[in-house]
């Protein structure tokens, strides 16, 4: 019986080859627009260090070294915040109900930062990152078999096949060329409180377009950390980093 993703002879299926060439156009490109990929895996962690020296120190002459991080330690979350910039990829190899993997992806878009998982068994939530690599396979022992170290390695060499065509690189445009009323729109951010204000006197609050005061009258009281829908200026309400995000 062969794993979901995977064929006979551990050959990747139509399905999963799709996710891993926009994962690695996805790279690609914000490499090419100055990004750093951050790498982690709370449980596996030499997952994390193989995944950064892959594109650190590229093994076949002329391909050029990536600039990727590997982040350890006890605090993922803080860790991570404080390294990220807007731009930048959070890449996770995680099981889907590891709790700091969740609570990072879930609040990377208040960072500005795109994010790419990459792991077996259940699946996260539809919309838990921006790209998902996942074999279906219950088993456990999977991360230690060598399938993971496949996804990423074929990710590091997409990536640079994607460098060959420099064409693909530039990012999309947007079709839409009209101004929007942001107060008359459905426009609604993700923004992480970094300093909490009260009602009028605004929130300092992170967004993937930088730090800005947020009015927080609809939200408080609000604390460091916490995640807000922020909508023309104003916080509309605050969002449970705790929700689900197991499908299942």
């Amino acid at each position: 019986m062969s794993t979901p993703g995977l064929v006979e002879g551990g050959l990747i299926d139509e399905a999963l080859s799709a996710d891993l060439a926009g994962a690695s156009l996805m790279l690609a490109r914000r490499f090419a627009a100055g990004a750093t990929l951050w790498c982690l895996a709370p449980a596996w962690e030499p997952h994390a260090h193989h995944v950064a020296v892959e594109f650190v120190h590229p093994v076949i002459v002329g391909k050029r070294a990536l600039p990727a991080v590997a982040l350890t330690g006890p605090d993922l979350v803080a860790t991570t915040r404080v390294s990220v910039r807007p731009g930048d990829v959070v890449l996770a190899v995680a099981d889907a109900a590891e709790p700091a993997v969740r609570s990072i992806m879930r609040r990377a878009p208040a960072w500005g930062a795109s994010t790419l998982w990459i792991g077996s068994g259940t699946r996260p939530a539809r919309g838990a990152a921006d790209h998902v690599l996942w074999l279906d396979d219950p088993d456990p022992r999977l991360p230690a078999t060598g399938g993971f170290v496949l996804l990423y390695h074929l990710l590091w060499e997409l990536t640079h096949v994607c460098f060959e065509h420099p064409g693909l690189l530039a990012p999309s445009v947007s079709d839409c060329t009209d101004e929007v009323c942001i107060t008359c729109s459905d426009e609604g951010r993700l923004g992480e409180v970094v300093l909490p204000g009260s009602g009028l006197d605004g929130a300092l609050v992170r967004t993937a377009e930088g730090e800005e005061r947020v009015d927080t009258t609809l939200a408080d009281p609000v604390a460091p950390g916490d995640l807000l829908l922020v909508h023309a200026g104003m916080a509309i309400t605050r969002l449970d980093d705790d929700r689900p995000e197991v499908r299942r």
